[in-house]
């Protein structure tokens, strides 16, 4: 995937603004479209991720989907498939998949290491699923095609074991610490200079 794939005119300007072109370049070096057995395992670990959706017209909508881990499967190089279990009726994520294939997922690991993995593709809702049959409860499975892969930086997740927000987060009068991989080989020489915000 190249960069005008992946950033529109938006992104484009926001970061010659903010002069982070260079950096949303070399951050696209981690997007993939294939699961690494690392991506499986954390999948297939969550509990829960966030389903972000949009209707014919691109009006958006932001779902919570949770299960017992393993509800979310990898199921091919670049497929996932989880289960939609009965909710409030109102069908809003998979009445706009079934306008609308493309999809967000975001995975995020809120307990010990901090973590969040991006899904960006397009899905399909399958009422005959042979997975209908191996997963408790399910009604239907939407599938997912994976066109986009991806880690985020996971600075700003509140620590939950110790019910902390994050390290990261700006607070009044300090200094926030910069995240390590800012610091590595490869990003370092392309980090914007921290810009002035208010410090309170």
């Amino acid at each position: 995937m190249d960069g005008q794939d992946f950033y529109h005119a938006g992104n484009r300007a926001l970061q010659d603004e903010f002069g982070s072109r260079a950096l949303a370049d070399r951050l696209l070096n981690l997007t993939r479209d294939k699961f690494t057995d690392d991506d499986r395992g954390f999948i297939e670990s969550s509990g829960f991720f966030f389903l972000a959706t949009a209707d014919g017209e691109g009006r958006p909508d932001c779902s919570f989907k949770g299960g017992m881990p393993g509800f979310v499967r990898v199921t091919g190089a670049s497929e996932l498939a989880f289960p939609d279990y009965d909710g409030n009726g109102m069908f809003r994520s998979l009445g706009n998949i079934a306008v609308n294939p493309h999809v967000a997922l975001l995975f995020i690991a809120m307990d010990g290491a901090p973590r969040r993995l991006r899904v960006n593709g397009t899905a399909s809702i399958v009422r005959d699923d042979a997975l209908l049959g191996q997963t408790v409860g399910a009604q239907m499975i939407v599938r997912v095609t994976a066109k986009a892969i991806f880690p985020n930086c996971p600075r700003y997740i509140p620590d939950l074991e110790e019910g902390e927000p994050s390290a990261y987060a700006p607070r009044a009068g300090e200094d926030a610490p910069d995240p390590g991989w800012k610091s590595m080989d490869a990003f370092a020489d392309v980090v914007p200079p921290p810009r002035e915000t208010f410090r309170g």
